[in-house]
């Protein structure tokens, strides 16, 4: 399937996870792809998976997405690289837990920024080039944390939260200029961020209220013993919204967790 045939598309978050596989993913479907991360070895590993031919169309960036010095020039950089751009896809962020009592005000300053302002900024920077064409497309990350409870995680989900509101406001503002901007809402897809998950969960930590956290659909991957979606899922979901066969999807999210929150 090449139905992204000439597109130009910059996936922050790509040395990983979900933003890996939507790289690889967009690639395999004809796109350039500029791949963009804080990682530079993980950029590597990105790199290494692209098939041939695909790989041609690969350039990856090292680019912070907390500072904003390191988006503007790293956005800039990508948009020489393709050309223009007609897509941004925003998947790189942070997941940390805590008792909201013990959380710092560091603490949620981190997560908020690489999040929330993450994602402005890289939106921000990118909407120029973006609206140099009839028709382009922002994909932006929220998480099923943003509309369902998830223990231990009141600043993680605050800033899906913030992101999904952005996200509509977006929609509706540059929407007459040919604009969709649409959030995919991940929830129980085996990731990096996922698997260190319990690293950061409270020693006391009540674990039963995670009891609601599990898949429905059966799958063959875990992280701490909970089923698990593959990224590659929600990779596929994404190229479509990206495509054509997207065309009339903007301001809203979709959900992509496997029933977990049937």
């Amino acid at each position: 399937m090449n139905r992204l045939n000439g597109h130009r598309i910059l996936v922050t978050g790509a040395a990983s996870g979900i933003g890996q596989a939507t790289a690889l993913r967009l690639l395999r479907e004809g796109a350039s792809v500029v791949a963009a991360d804080i990682s530079a070895d993980g950029l590597d590993r990105t790199r290494a998976l692209a098939y041939e031919p695909d790989a041609t169309r690969l350039t990856t960036q090292t680019m912070n997405i907390g500072d904003e010095a390191s988006v503007v020039e790293g956005v800039r950089a990508s948009v020489a690289t393709l050309g223009g751009l007609d897509a941004l896809v925003n998947a790189a962020g942070i997941l940390r837990a805590s008792h909201t009592r013990d959380t710092s005000l560091d603490l949620w300053n981190q997560i908020i920024g690489i999040n929330l302002t993450g994602t402005f900024l890289a939106v921000r920077e990118s909407l120029s080039p973006l609206l140099d064409n009839p028709r382009s497309t922002v994909v932006n990350f929220s998480s099923t944390s943003a509309s369902f409870a998830h223990p231990y995680m009141a600043a993680y989900a605050a800033s899906k939260g913030g992101i999904q509101s952005f996200t509509h406001a977006l929609a509706l503002e540059y929407g007459k200029a040919g604009l969709r901007a649409v959030c995919v809402a991940p929830g129980s897809i085996k990731s990096g961020i996922i698997d260190a998950t319990p690293g950061y969960v409270p020693a006391d930590a009540d674990w039963t209220l995670f009891g609601k956290l599990s898949p429905i659909l059966p799958t063959d991957l875990e992280s701490g013993g909970a089923g698990m979606g593959d990224p590659a899922a929600v990779a596929g979901v994404i190229a479509m919204l990206v495509s054509e066969d997207g065309a009339f999807i903007t301001g809203t999210e979709i959900r992509i967790d496997g029933g977990t929150h049937a």
